[in-house]
Parts: C-alpha cells; structure tokens; sequence
C-alpha cells in the first residue's frame, strides 16, 4: 500500500461494517454489498483498499482463472466480481495459502469460494454468496483487474476502501472515505452515550430520544 492507502485505511480503525453502513445512509451512499456473507463469525474488522477482478465465460482456449494475485499488495482486499455465479468457483484453497502468506487482508467474491475449511483453519477472512465445489478453471477466465466491478449490487472502483466483518461488506467511494469515516465515528460516539446512559438506569427510550437516535442514519 502507498501512503495514502495507509492513511485512508487508518481512518476506519476501531470502526465496524454497521457504523459505517449507518454513515454512508446518512451521506446519500449506496455501499452495503447485499447477499455477500463472511465465511465465519470474524471477531476481527477487514480494512483495504480494493483489488478488483472482473470474471467472465471462458473462451476457448479458456484463459487464466488466477493468475493476478501475483499482483496483488500486502494489505489489499481482493474484490473479485464473477457476476454472481454460484455454479463455480474463483478461489480455493492454494488462493488462501499464497493470499495469506503475502499478507492480503482478504477476499471478497460475487459467487462463491471452495476448500472453506483452509480459509476456516488459517483463519483468512473470505467473504461470498456462498460456497461450491466445482472448478472455475474452463468455466471462467479473469478479463480485467483493476478496473471497475459490480460486488452484491454496489460499484466498486479500483482502491475504493473495503470495510469487512461478521456482518457483511460495505464499500467506501475512495474520494469520500474521509468523510464517512468522520461521520462514522461521530455515530459511534452518540452510541456509545446511549449505551452509557442506559447502563446508568435511563430507559432505552429516554436515551435514545435525548441523543436523537432515532436521525442518525437520516440523510441530511
């Protein structure tokens, strides 16, 4: 990652997929990529800049089903549009093991992953529509990376920032990653009143009206 990528991904830090969800409604952004689910229960937040493929059907002779990874940067999630296919695969369990051993903070895939129990076992975050155990290879080849890919309904352009956990993925615009994460945090912290206030013997009502709960996520 360049330094810029590192100062957009700090940004997030501490953040979740919900409060970010909740900014992007309030700032008049689509980015929650629906249908795509983690693999696991990840107690941990993925943050990165997004390395996107484009998949389509094969040609014949069918072209290359992986080589890009070689490509890809320490830190950088793999953002992988397969146009939602769920009757083959783009990613296995030799994707897992050279992904993890160079230090990619995960895999996002409109479609779907196989070999789950690698990633399961080593823990690497993988994010899909599902799981299948037929081969991509002379099904689909990868047309393009780098440019931009459709993932669950949402665009996601090259290094737009990628925002991962147990509760989905949402997509940052690059250019407002500033801006949702400021209003993330602002969300966060009226949260963290709320939770405080109950905890403190107020009702939930009662706390939620005096901080304005309710408008949060309200697009201004």
């Amino acid at each position: 990652m360049n330094t810029e990528d590192k100062e957009l991904v700090a940004l997030f830090e501490g953040l979740d997929t919900p409060g970010v969800s909740d900014a992007m409604d309030k700032l008049g952004l689509h980015g929650q990529a629906l249908g795509i689910m983690p693999l696991s229960n990840y107690t941990q937040v993925v943050v990165g800049p997004a390395f996107t493929v484009k998949y389509v059907p094969a040609s014949n002779p069918p072209g290359t089903v992986g080589d890009f990874i070689d490509e890809v940067a320490p830190g950088d999630v793999v953002v992988i549009d397969n146009d939602g296919r769920t009757d083959c695969t783009v990613w296995g369990d030799i994707m897992t093991q050279y992904a993890g051993l160079r230090g990619i903070a995960g895999t996002v895939i409109d479609g779907v992953c196989r070999d789950v129990n690698k990633a399961l076992g080593d823990n690497y975050p993988m994010f899909s529509a599902g799981r299948f155990m037929r081969t991509g290879k002379d099904r689909v080849q990868v047309e393009s990376v780098q440019s931009t890919v459709a993932i669950g309904s949402v665009r996601v352009a090259t290094r737009d920032i990628v925002v991962a956990d147990a509760n989905g993925v949402v997509i940052v615009p690059r250019g407002r990653a500033r801006e949702v994460a400021a209003t993330a945090r602002k969300i966060e912290e009226i949260e963290s009143r709320i939770r405080e206030q109950i905890s403190q013997g107020k009702t939930l009502g009662e706390a939620r009206a005096a901080l304005g709960y309710h408008k949060l996520q309200t697009k201004e």
